[in-house]
């Protein structure tokens, strides 16, 4: 199970540095920070400021900056970006819906699990991931 993809964990480290610099951020300084591809970068930030965890200036002084207090975005809120809806409906054991769903055996245990997982997770804010 991968709880966090690719584009999710690229998306909060870009929103850490953001958040940590309290400051307009380029998409260049991103990529040279964080390592990450250009193209890929710049798909990441044009998500994350559709959804408006972002905004974004265009030009050559242009750049990203958060659009909210870093303790007001979750990182549920970006998982559901890049991961959509964080529903429990799927089996974790299956790669497509299992018609066994309903009569598994690991479905309550499981379905306690992800309660769980998704409980704590929805606590966490950016402002708690830059504080340490």
């Amino acid at each position: 199970m991968k709880l966090i993809t690719r584009n999710t964990d690229y998306a909060l480290r870009a929103i850490c540095y953001i958040a940590k610099q309290k400051r307009m951020v380029t998409v260049t300084e991103l990529v040279k920070i964080l390592g990450v591809p250009r193209p890929f970068m710049r798909k990441i930030l044009q998500q994350l400021s559709q959804a408006k965890t972002l905004v974004s200036f265009k030009g050559q002084a242009g750049g990203f900056k958060l659009n909210k207090p870093p303790a007001k975005i979750f990182i549920t809120q970006v998982m559901s970006i890049f991961q959509g809806p964080l529903d429990r409906d799927s089996c974790y054991l299956k790669k497509q819906l299992c018609p066994n769903r309903s009569r598994c055996v690991l479905r309550e245990k499981i379905n306690f699990i992800e309660q769980g997982a998704l409980a704590q997770l929805a606590k966490i804010n950016i402002a708690s991931l830059i504080e340490g």
